[in-house]
């Protein structure tokens, strides 16, 4: 298992090549995006402009990275700086070959959620990612090159117990990516979308002991925790490949089968699911 700061090896690109690529990773400042910002740079990126809702984590990655990286301050639901970073490093850099939108958060609870806490998710699960396709799809496409990733969730194709606000905004980002690949793949423009299950991150806090503890009776369980750096070796595999979706768990190809195969079937089983765990709980 790779330490917190390793660098991933180097995987073989069977089409894209990271090398001296300018690139982009929203989320940044930990996780999976520190992890990708720090694999992006080990393939050859020649820039890893590093941003994250706290700047000094941002910096701090930036710094760990060496010279080819940058950390940045940014709130991706701030449409008006999302778009300014994107023209600011066309401008002084050069053009974005890589955006990964990777900033998220969870947020327990559905119906007594207040409608800002619903509308906060969907700024920066989905809405984010329009406001970067439209200030990089139009540059992408007079150039004909380009690619935009995405982080949504296994919640994205499926559900999120827990969390209604995730489930819809991780699958309105599923649903975006799609349509963008489908609009402006064969101009040039390619897309992808990461889909994991759990990861070993801070997205719920940074008590990674309490994380352990919530997920050991769920899906998670089953199909395992995976460390940030073996998500980031997906993700780079996956731009080598240029593939649509990444799944580091491949069970959750399985689930998706099984749901289009028989959305009723499926549901019921999300119903027995989600009572047993109910069940489970104590008190």
């Amino acid at each position: 298992m790779l330490s917190r700061y390793a660098h991933p090896t180097h995987l073989v690109s069977n089409t894209m090549d990271l090398n001296d690529k300018i690139t982009v990773v929203t989320g940044g400042g930990s996780g999976i995006g520190e992890a990708s910002a720090m694999a992006f740079a080990n393939n050859g990126a020649r820039l890893v402009v590093v941003a994250d809702l706290d700047g000094a984590r941002a910096e701090a990655v930036a710094a760990s990275i060496g010279r080819q990286a940058r950390g940045v301050a940014l709130d991706v639901a701030d449409d008006a700086a999302l778009t300014a970073l994107c023209e600011q490093i066309e401008h002084d850099d050069g053009p974005i070959d890589l955006f990964f939108s990777n900033a998220g958060y969870g947020h327990v609870g559905g119906l007594d959620l207040t409608a800002d806490d619903w509308q906060r998710m969907m700024d920066v699960h989905f809405t984010a990612h329009l406001h970067v396709a439209k200030a990089l799809v139009p540059r992408m496409v007079a150039r004909g090159d380009g690619y935009l990733f995405s982080t949504a969730s296994a919640a994205g194709l499926l559900t999120q117990l827990d969390s209604g606000p995730y489930a819809v905004s991780k699958a309105a980002s599923v649903a975006f990516a799609e349509w963008l690949s489908i609009t402006y793949g064969d101009k040039g423009v390619k897309v992808s979308v990461l889909c994991p299950q759990a990861v070993r991150t801070n997205i719920l806090g940074d008590d990674l002991d309490a994380w352990d503890r919530e997920v050991e009776s769920g899906q998670a369980s089953q199909d395992g925790i995976l460390e940030p750096e073996e998500v980031a070796a997906a993700v780079v595999q996956t731009i080598a490949d240029e593939t649509f979706l990444c799944l580091p768990h491949p069970q959750v190809q399985t689930y998706v089968e099984r749901k289009a195969a028989d959305i009723d079937r499926w549901i019921g089983g999300m119903q027995r699911f989600r009572q047993r765990l109910d069940n489970a709980q104590p008190g």
